[in-house]
């Protein structure tokens, strides 16, 4: 299993934290968390002025040896540091592409990391600068529920013809049983693709995680209706569906949405209308089915930032995304003269991404480079193998 340090067990502590305030204490003190959370070790103090100098002085001495991944969501503090940039797909490839790398430092997610882990040789450490630096999407599905709700397809007479697609914003454990099952891994990019693909191997797909980017691409880009889509609860019996109900649905959707994108609301699109006239509404395809049924354009990560450098000077845009990334592209096109903001009114981080801040990063490098091993995620080389499998079936995807 994974070389994590973990909390504290309830069971010492008699306590039971809800799982908001796991994400905000950032304790494991959750038995069915698939992620180990507490950080070893002294940090630096967040006012200590030297920290710039610090990592840039740990990451000159670390030399070629170290290779570090920044998230589009990152912190800009954070970000500076980083070789390289991208979404939580591209990055794993490109620590892929760095085999002499010793260590791969990942400023993103545990579900990212362990991407990078799985697409990355034996011999190569991959670093989580803060092990809380979760995903709550991924969290909302987890090994032992998606196996009972295979149970239940099997009752049902539904699970043979059906093909598992996972969003790659979801656990080794996930995508392993993906694997296992003949299914593929999908980013928000080639969505489409992966449905069509597997359309052409079963009657429906059971999508995991979120089922916002299962619906959205399911009817906006496949044409199928809302009436095809249910949508599968792992806190109810048999998922809160009939037999009936899942054999006759062709996608069957897990019950699980990005805690950022799922907070723009319908009234969000139209209250900026009304603010910014002419504003152009660009958001994420995780975002509920009306607020992309509303928007101008919608894309990913990657496509939000390309359609935004290519948009005309005196351009108005309201992009439904993480706020570090909006904040940062609004600083980028300014001197263009294009206006961008956040689509809604209040201020919303991925608030589990921001948890590796530059304290964290410094203490990382300065460890590594002391020759101390810090904060390694490791995925079991069965699920990697079966996860691998998922993972290059996507690569495969026509």
């Amino acid at each position: 299993m994974r070389d994590v340090t973990t909390a504290q067990p309830l069971t010492e502590l008699d306590v039971q934290p809800t799982p908001l305030a796991l994400l905000l204490l950032g304790r494991d003190a959750d038995p069915r968390s698939e992620r180990g959370v507490e950080c070893p070790g002294d940090l630096p103090a967040p006012s200590d002025p030297d920290l710039v100098a610090r990592a840039r002085a740990a990451k000159e001495r670390l030399g070629d040896r170290v290779f570090v991944l920044g998230h589009h969501y990152q912190r800009d503090e954070v970000i500076q540091f980083a070789d390289v940039t991208g979404d939580s797909f591209k990055l794993a490839r490109d620590a892929a592409d760095r085999p002499d790398a010793e260590y791969i430092v990942f400023c993103g997610v545990h579900f990212m990391a362990e991407s990078a882990d799985i697409l990355t040789s034996r011999s190569q450490q991959v670093i989580l600068p803060d092990l809380a630096a979760g995903c709550s999407m991924a969290d909302m599905a987890t090994a032992e529920q998606v196996a009972e709700c295979w149970d239940v397809l099997t009752e049902a007479g539904a699970a043979e013809g059906t093909v598992p697609v996972s969003y790659m914003n979801s656990s080794a454990d996930i995508k392993a049983f993906t694997g296992r099952h003949g299914g593929t891994i999908c980013t928000s990019s080639n969505a489409e693709r992966a449905l069509n693909w597997a359309f052409g191997q079963g009657e429906r797909v059971l999508f995991l995680p979120d089922q916002h980017l299962g619906r959205n691409t399911a009817v906006r880009d496949l044409g199928l209706s809302l009436d095809d889509c249910v949508v599968y609860d792992p806190h109810k019996p048999d998922g809160g569906l009939t037999a009936e109900q899942l054999r006759d649905a062709k996608m069957i959707l897990w019950r699980g949405h990005c805690s950022v994108h799922g907070r723009f609301t319908l009234e969000s699109v139209r209250e900026v209308r009304e603010r910014i006239p002419g504003v152009n509404v660009l958001v994420h395809p995780e975002c509920r089915h009306e607020v992309v049924s509303a928007a101008d354009q919608v894309g990913s990560t990657e496509y939000i930032i390309k359609a935004l450098e290519a948009a005309p000077a005196g351009s108005k845009w309201a992009v439904g995304t993480e706020l570090n990334l909006v904040r940062r592209l609004a600083n980028r096109f300014a001197a263009e003269g294009k206006e961008i903001v956040f689509l809604d009114r209040t201020v919303c981080f991925c608030s589990t991404m921001n948890r590796i801040d530059l304290p964290h990063l410094v203490w990382t490098l300065e460890s590594l480079a002391d020759g101390n091993e810090v904060n390694r995620i490791r995925v079991d080389d069965e699920t990697a193998r079966y996860a691998q499998a998922a993972l290059q079936q996507m690569l495969a995807l026509p």
